[in-house]
């Protein structure tokens, strides 16, 4: 088992894995709004007191913040970080040419868009990298082997089966086996197996195993036990690269879309929603396994940062992207008093989840199981 990185080292490999993701994630909006020509007064990594920083030719203010959870790019005519409109607002001619709400809607909505889409391409060509230089794994998705008491062999598979989809999803590969199956502990699914040209659905409940990792932490997956064929990875060019990248990262997307859906339904617990400290300790692991492991996380960072800043929630990119489709539709602008309510909402729905996934992650740590010991 190896030791957990000193706190200083998770530290630096916090703010090296997500200041990165902030400032690309930052960029994407700072460069559509340009090139729709919308001004910026304000870029910044970072929030709270201003460490450091300077103006450009075009009297933007690039500047780092003590806290570095997020960033933000504020146009002009914004009232805050969150985009919100300044009502109130006194704006030269001048500015008001370049203002952000004075633009069409579309324009609007995809400055917001590009964000998370700037996200996305940087995961995407972290793994084009890789796959370009080191292969892309393309395992069969066939049976090696059948483990005892399994939920495969109540299922009645037999070696060399080759497993066509899990849960309704394809599985091309056997990585995708895995992927899906190891978030569906316990869980009651179905199987379309190939077995002599044959295609049969067979309902199967998966296993439900806990695992350790290298750091000594526990969770729990889902098993159906079906050995792992010899691994392969197929040499493919750099032009061939970018697509499996991004149908990789499609994938990755998907397998968070489920275990979201799994969380609202009760599914699967609340427990397993991890906050910045958690993503601290995660980053600090990786980078102590080594550069290789750590950029592969930065990638999927990167596709968990996109994928949050589309959830419809408002003070997210979402949020915003909903209220310029709903501007769209009524073709008119949501008032401003209904988009301070929202927003008003949004941050306090952000607030009290930022709560519950510190106090889960200072769970994760056992630091309540600590204190209770102290206790009694």
């Amino acid at each position: 088992m190896l030791a957990q990185p000193p706190i200083w080292f998770i530290a630096i490999a916090f703010v090296c894995a997500i200041g990165p993701l902030v400032f690309f994630h930052e960029l994407g909006h700072y460069w559509v709004a340009r090139w729709f020509g919308i001004g910026a007064s304000q870029f910044s990594i970072g929030f709270g007191r201003e460490l450091t920083g300077w103006t450009d030719k075009r009297g933007t203010r690039w500047k780092i913040g003590w806290m570095p959870l997020g960033g933000y790019v504020r146009f002009i005519g914004d009232m805050n970080a969150a985009s919100q409109a300044d009502a109130n607002a006194d704006l030269s001619s001048e500015e008001q040419a370049v203002a952000f709400h004075n633009r069409p809607w579309w324009q609007r909505f995809l400055v917001v868009l590009a964000g998370p889409v700037a996200n996305f391409v940087l995961a995407i060509a972290i793994f084009a990298t890789f796959f370009a230089s080191y292969g892309f794994p393309n395992t069969p998705p066939v049976a090696a082997s059948i483990a005892p008491g399994s939920a495969a062999e109540a299922a009645q598979l037999h070696v060399g089966d080759r497993i066509v989809s899990v849960a309704g999803q394809a599985t091309r590969r056997f990585e995708d086996i895995q992927r899906i199956v190891s978030i569906r502990p316990g869980e009651q699914i179905d199987l379309m197996v190939e077995r002599n040209q044959a295609v049969r659905t067979v309902p199967v409940r998966l296993g439900s195993v806990e695992q350790v990792d290298e750091f000594g932490q526990k969770y729990r997956i889902g098993q159906l036990g079906i050995g792992v064929p010899q691994r392969e990875f197929e040499k493919i060019s750099v032009g061939a690269a970018i697509p499996a990248a991004a149908g990789y990262a499609f994938d990755l997307t998907r397998s968070m879309v489920d275990g979201l859906v799994q969380i609202l339904t009760g599914q699967r617990s609340t427990k397993d929603l991890g906050g910045p400290l958690k993503m601290a300790q995660i980053a600090g692991q990786q980078l102590s396994l080594g550069l290789f492991e750590f950029v592969q996380l930065v990638a999927l960072f990167s596709i968990n940062l996109g994928f949050i800043n589309l959830l419809p929630i408002p003070t997210l990119d979402g949020g915003h992207l909903v209220f310029y489709a709903a501007e769209a539709v009524r073709r008119k602008p949501v008032s401003l008093r209904a988009m301070d309510w929202a927003f008003r909402g949004g941050l306090a729905l952000l607030l009290a989840l930022l709560v519950f996934v510190t106090l889960n992650d200072l769970a994760s740590f056992g630091l309540f199981e600590g204190l209770g010991r102290l206790i009694g």
